[in-house]
């Protein structure tokens, strides 16, 4: 689907978003392996959640949708064997938690996806995985999916991770829950804590010390009733959306504000951006409040390294705010960029030539010349939602067209009917 935005004047308005992908993936997962019923308020329902959604039901669990909201019968630690292939779709976050999950269980079990997650690289997981004695296979020597687990025998261990990655903490923390003695993990930079808030949440055995954190086995634990709150990465789109262009006003309600989030709003201050957050709620679990921006006349800046861990899912919509600020923005330690659901490094930089934005490439870092899309371009998703929404925002102001605008469908449904209402207009049809 191809999709045409003419120049946006103003945005303005009042929005919720989606709830959390990252805490609904975890709440689905966790809810599945407790004892009883329990509800998951506000959870997202995208394309990669659903995706998990049916992955446990085909380990066992009676997931319904009541609403909005999931409704969870967990059947305890022990899934059941699923009889067919679990189809992860595009959701890398699913088949890494999921190959941690299924470490742990006594049975065998296969793990693929769509031709982007099948090129996703998977050796990061099944390596510590491999080391606690899960036997796990996949193409080139589990470097790649599909994956065949065959689970149970764990031991715990002490593993340092290699990179900065929250979905491999958090796989070697859920296996961790199967394996005989402590299972350890050193970060080597602070990453999101989903795993650990709702570790707490479920009562599961969890000890953090700096960046260590610890588990051990698991006793069964009863089912408990979790609300999702907005995504940050969803409302990150909208926040540029009104820096950038004038005369915007835009207030994003029910939003997650957890600190390991957050990177993108000290950036974009650093920027000179006009925000304004407040948590109202969930201090003790999931932080949650509001979130306002204003036009601002942005300034480019060289981005602090560490706080990229805390903001790389945000890092094209960055990109697009860098495009309209005075002079020059330096965002580094992108490697890992490289492999999401397309090359974002490569895919950011395709981009911002396609609208007329001076760029450079490394390895690892983008250097990107502000002063404004030159004219109306044509946006190339890349088969990647982020960078579909992102490269959206950053044409606005001038106009733009978005390739395959669909792929927005992943992580945010609503998107452009979202981006419509607070441009004045009625919802497209079809978006």
């Amino acid at each position: 689907m191809e999709l045409r935005i003419p120049p946006t004047r103003s945005l303005r308005g009042r929005l919720r978003v989606p709830g959390d992908k990252s805490v609904t993936h975890r709440g689905l997962m966790l809810g599945s392996l407790a004892q009883g019923e329990s509800t998951l308020y506000h959870p997202l329902k995208a394309g990669d959640t659903l995706s998990t959604a049916r992955a446990m039901r085909q380990l066992g669990a009676e997931i319904t949708e009541v609403g909005e909201h999931f409704r969870i019968r967990g059947i305890g630690l022990r899934l059941q064997e699923p009889s067919d292939v679990l189809d992860c779709g595009n959701a890398g976050t699913l088949m890494r938690l999921l190959a941690g999950l299924l470490a742990g269980q006594e049975f065998f079990a296969v793990l693929s996806g769509d031709d982007s997650l099948r090129r996703r690289p998977m050796g990061r997981v099944t390596a510590p995985l491999r080391q606690m004695g899960a036997r796990i296979e996949g193409r080139e020597n589990g470097r790649l999916a599909p994956l065949a687990v065959r689970g149970g025998g764990l031991r715990g261990i002490h593993y340092e991770l290699p990179v900065a990655s929250a979905q491999v903490k958090s796989a070697v923390l859920l296996a961790g829950l199967f394996a005989e003695e402590d299972t350890e993990v050193v970060e080597p930079a602070p990453t999101r804590d989903h795993t650990e808030r709702l570790f707490r949440h479920y009562g599961l055995p969890l000890e953090v010390e700096g960046r260590l954190v610890r588990t051990r086995r698991a006793d069964p634990f009863a089912a408990k009733d979790l609300t999702v709150p907005g995504d940050f990465s969803s409302a990150a789109f909208f926040l540029v959306a009104a820096l950038i262009t004038p005369d915007s006003e835009v207030v994003l309600e029910g939003v997650g504000l957890n600190p390991t989030r957050t990177g993108l709003l000290t950036v974009l201050r650093e920027m000179g951006a006009d925000l304004a957050w407040e948590v109202t709620e969930g201090e003790e679990g999931e932080p949650v409040g509001s979130i306002r921006a204003r036009s601002s006349m942005l300034k480019g800046v060289s981005v602090d390294p560490d706080l990229i861990p805390l903001m790389v899912d945000e890092v094209p919509v960055l990109a697009a705010a860098a495009a309209w600020a005075e002079g020059e923005t330096y965002i580094p330690n992108l490697s890992e960029l490289r492999v999401k659901e397309s090359d974002r490094l490569t895919a950011i930089a395709k981009n911002l030539e396609h609208l007329g934005v001076g760029v450079e490439a490394g390895p690892d870092w983008l250097r990107i010349r502000g002063g404004g899309v030159r004219s109306e371009g044509v946006v190339e998703p890349f088969h990647d939602h982020r960078i579909a929404m992102a490269f959206a925002v950053c044409g606005l102001p001038k106009g733009v067209v978005v390739r395959e605008a669909q792929w927005a469908s992943i992580s945010f449904p609503s998107f452009w009917e979202d981006l419509s209402r607070l441009r004045g207009e009625a919802p497209r049809d079809g978006c």
